[in-house]
C-alpha cells in the first residue's frame, strides 16, 4: 500500500520482499478469505501505549476507501458477524489486487531479497541485500513482527528500530490462545473441540464472542480477543453466557458452583506463543514516530508501518485496516 501510494507521487519505488511471494500472510487470513477490513473500525479497537496514535491514519484512509478498492477491482465479498468482511471467492484476489495496483504505477519487487547491513550516510539509505546494493532518500520499514514463524515472520523491523535509536515497546504475542495449568487440562481439555458463546474478560475490556476448549487450554475469538490484554500471571473472568453444550455444562458443573457462572475465574499459565499468535503486540514506540506521517521524528526518511509498530487491533479485519491506513499515509511522504 505504501509503495502504490509512492509510485502515485512519481516516486521510483523498490519493494524488497523476503518471501519467495507476496502477501504469504494475507493468503492464510480470514480461514483462506481474508478478512481484510471492517465496517466498524475505529481507534477504539486498537492497543497502543498511545491511544490516540492511530487516529490521524485511520482518518486520512478509511475502511470505505479500501471497500471502494476492492469494489473497483470487481472482488466479491461478504460481511460476516460484527462487521467482518471476507472475500467470497480467496484471499488471492486480495494480494492479485495489490499486484495489479503496484504493477500500473511501476513499482518494483524484488523476491528472495534478504536485507543484510542498513545505514545512513548524510540524506540517502544504503541497504546491502544478497540481490543488489540499493540506495534511497526515503526506507519504509513494512516487516511485521515476529507471530506466525512459519511464514517467514522475524524480529528484523525491530532490530532496525534499535540500530537507529528508536526505542521498542517489549514485543509480546497477541490475539493468541491461552494455555492452562496440569490441573485445569485434566478437567477440561479431554473436551477439546467444543465451544460456546462466553463474554470474556481481562484488563478492562469485554468480549462477547465463542470459546473453544483445546487440547493445552482456551481458544476461540472471545479467548484470542482478551489475550491481548491478559498479562502473564493474571486472571480471565468468564461469562459462561450462552446455552452451553451438555458435556461442557456437566463437566463444569462437577468442578464449580452455580454462583461462578456469570463469573468463572480461570488463571492461564502461558500462551501458545508467537507460532500461534495472529498478531504481535508491542513495537516501535509510538512515540518515535509522526502519527501524520508514520516517519521517525529523530531519522529524516526513516518510517515505520503496520505491525511493527507499537499497534494491535482486535480481532476481526482491523490490523489488515491498520497496515492499509498506515501504509497509505507514510507513501503520502516517503
Amino acid at each position: 500500500m505504501c509503495a502504490i501510494e509512492a509510485a502515485k507521487r512519481g516516486k521510483t519505488v523498490a519493494v524488497l520482499e523476503r518471501g519467495e511471494k507476496v502477501g504469504k500472510k494475507i493468503l492464510i487470513s480470514g480461514g483462506g478469505r481474508c478478512n481484510f477490513t471492517n465496517r466498524h473500525c475505529t481507534a477504539a479497537n486498537f492497543l497502543s501505549s498511545n491511544p490516540h496514535f492511530v487516529k490521524s491514519a485511520l482518518a486520512r484512509y478509511t475502511q470505505h476507501d479500501f471497500v471502494s478498492l476492492v469494489e473497483k477491482h470487481g472482488i466479491p465479498y461478504h460481511e460476516k458477524t460484527l462487521g467482518q468482511l471476507f472475500c467470497d471467492r480467496s484471499a488471492r484476489d486480495i494480494v492479485e489486487m495489490l499486484h495489479d495496483e503496484y504493477d500500473r504505477v511501476g513499482v518494483e519487487v524484488f523476491l528472495n531479497c534478504d536485507v543484510g547491513e542498513i545505514s545512513k550516510d548524510g540524506e540517502r539509505f544504503h541497504i546491502e541485500t544478497n540481490r543488489a546494493w540499493f540506495e534511497a532518500p526515503s526506507l519504509v520499514v513494512a516487516t511485521g513482527g515476529p507471530s506466525i514463524p512459519k511464514m517467514g515472520a522475524t524480529s528484523f523491523g525491530y532490530r532496525v528500530a534499535k540500530q537507529f535509536g528508536l526505542a521498542v515497546v517489549p514485543p509480546y504475542p497477541a490475539l493468541v490462545p491461552l494455555t492452562l495449568n496440569e490441573t485445569d487440562r485434566e478437567r477440561y481439555c479431554d473436551l477439546a473441540g467444543v465451544s460456546t458463546e462466553v463474554i470474556a474478560a481481562a484488563g478492562g475490556a469485554k468480549f462477547r464472542e465463542k470459546m473453544l476448549i483445546t487440547h493445552r487450554g482456551l481458544s476461540g475469538p472471545a479467548i484470542l480477543q482478551v489475550s491481548s490484554y491478559w498479562k502473564p500471571g493474571g486472571t480471565i473472568e468468564l461469562d459462561l453466557c450462552g446455552e452451553m453444550p451438555k458435556r461442557l455444562a456437566k463437566r463444569w458443573a462437577e468442578w464449580n458452583p452455580p454462583e461462578a457462572l456469570h463469573a468463572w475465574t480461570i488463571k492461564p499459565n502461558g500462551t501458545e506463543g508467537y507460532a500461534k499468535a495472529e498478531v504481535t503486540g508491542g513495537g516501535v514506540d509510538t512515540n518515535e514516530l509522526s502519527s501524520k506521517t508514520l516517519e521517525s521524528k529523530k531519522v529524516p526518511g526513516l518510517y515505520f508501518v503496520g505491525e511493527v509498530v507499537d499497534v494491535t487491533g482486535h480481532l476481526g479485519g482491523f490490523n489488515f485496516q491498520w497496515a492499509w491506513s498506515s501504509g497509505y499515509c507514510a507513501g503520502q511522504f516517503a
